[in-house]
């Protein structure tokens, strides 16, 4: 669902003006593309562009597969502000492997008019991998957000996508004061549609009704399309990792696509210590490593 082509609980918000800069005009259209490809000293990043917010810098050499490429994503600005609309676009071909993820947390500001989105395009081809797994995204008092991410998955290639939602600033005892989110994953394989889901978050819910949130504040979701990845194990071991303020499991993915594992904790550290924990796991499981030092936070 692309951003030009929101939710429709956003399309009231889209008719706003804004009395600052408008929809599209520069510095609010960031843009950034990635590609990855093999050689024969490993996998490189090939093609980059990025248009602020978004800044590269190149790439970084910290990943302990000796073919892996990682990519520090890096922005300059104060956080996603109202009336932005972000493009993210990567592309991992043919037996590569790719981390990508980002120096710090996204902070989604306070909003009065219109809404922000951001659009995530996510390909990778036969025999490759890929690591998504940004910093944690944090909403703001009045915040109105919008963000889909498709994922496409060629023969025998493998993603991991993880993202830790923090809904509000909690230490200013801001929690579900944003105006209203929206989060949709969909991957596609070589035969199709293998899952989808989405989340709707409006604070006029009750998230602290049982199978929400209850006594939590933040919690996280990491997609592991990796079909060699148990969910039985996956859930022992992000059940070990969680401390007594955290919960955490894991489920199979419809078409054998891989598990799904979710978290909530009273903080983003604990969220992302118990994703950690099955990060690791799972990319061992799809590229024989784990992944780059360094937290999913």
């Amino acid at each position: 669902m692309a951003a030009d082509a929101p939710h429709p609980s956003f399309e009231g918000f889209a008719s706003e003006s804004i009395p600052q800069s408008a929809v599209g005009v520069p510095g609010k259209d960031g843009q950034l593309e990635l590609v990855f490809a093999m050689n024969d000293e490993g996998t490189r990043l090939v093609y980059d562009f990025a248009r602020v917010p978004f800044h590269v810098t190149g790439e970084l050499d910290n990943d302990p597969h000796p073919q892996g490429s990682v990519v520090c994503v890096q922005s300059p600005s104060g956080g996603i502000v109202q009336g932005d609309r972000q493009t993210v676009d990567i592309t991992v071909r043919p037996d590569a492997i790719a981390h990508v993820g980002t120096q710090s947390a996204t902070k989604v500001q306070t909003m009065e008019h219109n809404y922000a989105a951001t659009d995530v395009t996510l390909s990778v081809e036969s025999g490759g991998h890929l690591d998504y797994v940004p910093q944690p995204t944090i909403l703001h008092a009045d915040a109105r957000y919008h963000r889909a991410c498709e994922l496409t998955v060629g023969e025998g290639a493998t993603a991991i996508l993880g993202d830790v939602l923090v809904p509000g600033r909690i230490g200013r005892g801001e929690w579900f004061e944003f105006d209203r989110y929206y989060s949709t994953v969909e991957c596609a394989g070589p035969d199709g549609l293998l899952f989808a889901d989405s989340e709707h978050h409006h604070p006029d819910d009750d998230q602290r009704a049982p199978g929400v949130l209850g006594e939590h504040d933040v919690y996280g979701t990491l997609y592991v399309v990796v079909p060699d990845a148990e969910a039985d194990e996956l859930h022992r071991i992000v059940t070990e990792a969680t401390g007594p303020e955290t919960r955490a499991g894991a489920s199979a993915l419809p078409n054998d696509a891989g598990v799904m594992v979710r978290a909530v904790g009273p903080r983003s550290d604990s969220v992302a210590d118990a994703l950690r924990s099955a990060w690791e796991s799972a990319r061992r499981t799809a590229v024989g490593a784990p992944p780059p030092p360094g937290r999913v936070r």
